[in-house]
């Protein structure tokens, strides 16, 4: 996207920060360098939305922030510095749009969101829920990132959509404690029975006038689009597909997003995984631009 790099917030509209963290993975490491691919990627986007009729670095002020500090292998301080990076962006009222890392920094982004904001309706793409208590032993990590964040009152299950889950499970119950929180839940062949449009007015049925934070896992995406991932699912879905369900939620109160689990080591000789995930953060700093 060729933003300055820049730390000072004055005058700025969306701050852009990548958080280099993977300890919490669970099967294949690399998000760490997620960031760094993103980036690059991101080189290629124009500034206007030929579809949203806007211009995105016009209508928003955008900087990349850089990296926010983490403690490789201690995924409870990297929170705690995290939250802290964040804080002066969210209490100056700029849109935090995050690069991960692992799904676990999910939670510190809505740790700070949640102090301006009260309890966000969540929007998340991916092929899981993110909602198991733990995971030989630990509670933070990124396959608990949403049960979490919905005890701390965080979220707000009720109002929240979680859509693309799929793949194989450990146990009949794995989707069924996403729901037990309050999560409506969308797996991947619900979710692709469904239009662009349909699946945005279930979200609008849910989120209301909520705050909403947008949580892109690019596992949502088919590994044959999105090879470089750290825990890819089968019959995904495309970049066109997600693309057109991005462009549908045009008008929810976007507070915040991320874009997580890109694993540059497994992305293909296109770097088409890093592509993606660039062009999924540009549609959500649009829909944030259209609300300007």
């Amino acid at each position: 996207m060729r933003a300055p790099h820049v730390t000072a917030l004055t005058g700025v509209d969306a701050a852009v920060s990548g958080i280099p963290f993977d300890t919490a993975t669970t099967y294949r490491a690399g998000p760490r360098f997620g960031p760094e691919a993103i980036r690059s990627a991101s080189a290629l986007i124009r500034p206007y939305h030929p579809v949203h009729e806007v211009n995105v670095v016009e209508s928003l002020s955008i900087v990349d922030y850089g990296d926010l500090p983490v403690s490789p292998g201690d995924t409870e301080r990297t929170y705690r510095q995290v939250e802290e990076a964040l804080a002066p962006i969210v209490d100056a009222g700029i849109f935090p749009a995050a690069m991960g890392g692992d799904h676990s920094i999910t939670l510190a982004e809505l740790r700070v969101l949640a102090t301006k904001h009260g309890p966000l309706a969540l929007v998340q793409l991916d092929a899981h829920a993110d909602t198991w208590d733990e995971y030989f032993g630990q509670r933070y990590f990124h396959g608990t990132t949403f049960k979490r964040a919905a005890e701390e009152g965080l979220v707000e299950p009720a109002a929240s959509v979680q859509a693309g889950m799929r793949g194989s499970v450990y146990a009949a119950g794995d989707l069924q404690g996403a729901r037990e929180l309050g999560f409506t839940v969308l797996t991947s062949d619900e979710l692709r029975a469904l239009t662009p449009e349909q699946y945005a007015a279930a979200v609008r049925e849910k989120v209301g006038e909520r705050p909403v934070f947008v949580s892109f896992d690019v596992d949502f995406l088919d590994p044959a689009f999105a090879p470089g991932t750290g825990t890819p699912e089968i019959a995904g879905f495309s970049t066109t597909e997600a693309i057109a369900f991005l462009r549908a939620l045009r008008g929810i109160e976007l507070v915040g997003c991320d874009v997580v689990e890109v694993s540059p080591s497994y992305d293909g000789p296109g770097q088409q995984t890093a592509l993606a995930a660039a062009n999924v953060l540009w549609e959500l700093l649009a829909l944030r631009a259209l609300a300007r």
